[in-house]
C-alpha cells in the first residue's frame, strides 16, 4: 500500500510504468536502487505519477513486468528483483520475513510476531503488513488469521483470495 510518507522518501530519479495484471492495473515505481512500490491502482499511486516520471526502458521495471508476467502465466515462483523498501525498521523487518513465506503456503501473523522474537506483536504484524507497499512481490496476500481464514488485505479481499487461488492455497469451488 503506498502512503504519502514512502512517497515522499522516494529517490529523485523514482520512474512509473502501470502494467495490467489479472487483478487491474498495477503501478509500478522504482529506481535504479530496486523496486519501491507495486500497487493496486488508487489515488496515491495517482498522485506519484504526477509528481514522477514515466519510465521509458527501465530495466528494474522491465524486469518488474517480466516476471509479474511469468508469475500469473504459472511459470515463475520467486521473484528475482531488487527491492528498495521505505518504511520504519520495524515493518521493514517484518517484510523481509514475508519474503521467506514461500509460494502455495501461508503463515499467521502470530507466526511472523513469533519469527520476530516477540509473540505478542500480531497486531502491530497486521499494521506493517498493511503497508506494505510492494504487492504480490513481497507476499503480504500469504499472511493469514489465525483461525485459518483471511483477514484483510490493503488491495481488497477480492484479489488476495484471487492471489491464493492462483498459489493453490485455495482451491477453486464451482458455486462460489
Amino acid at each position: 500500500m503506498l502512503d504519502l510518507q514512502m512517497l515522499e522518501q522516494l529517490p529523485r530519479e523514482t520512474a512509473w510504468e502501470n502494467v495490467s495484471s489479472p487483478l487491474g492495473s498495477l503501478t509500478i515505481l522504482a529506481s535504479d536502487s530496486g523496486v519501491h512500490a507495486i500497487a493496486f491502482e488508487s489515488d496515491q499511486a495517482g498522485q506519484a505519477k504526477i509528481n514522477l516520471p514515466r519510465a521509458v526502458n527501465h530495466p528494474i521495471i522491465d524486469a518488474v513486468v517480466e516476471q509479474l508476467a511469468m508469475y500469473f502465466n504459472g511459470k515463475l515462483k520467486i521473484f528475482d528483483l531488487p527491492l528498495g523498501l521505505h518504511g520504519t525498521d520495524f515493518q521493514k523487518r517484518v517484510w523481509n520475513l514475508l519474503l521467506d513465506i514461500p509460494f502455495g503456503e501461508t503463515r499467521t501473523y502470530g507466526d511472523i510476531a513469533c519469527a520476530l522474537g516477540n509473540a505478542g506483536a500480531s497486531q502491530a504484524v497486521g499494521a506493517a503488513n498493511g503497508k506494505n507497499p510492494v504487492a504480490i512481490v513481497v507476499p503480504c496476500h500469504r499472511v493469514i488469521g489465525a483461525s485459518g481464514h483471511l483477514t484483510g488485505y490493503a488491495g481488497g479481499m477480492d484479489k488476495k483470495k484471487f492471489l491464493l487461488t492462483h498459489e493453490g492455497v485455495i482451491q477453486p469451488t464451482l458455486f462460489e
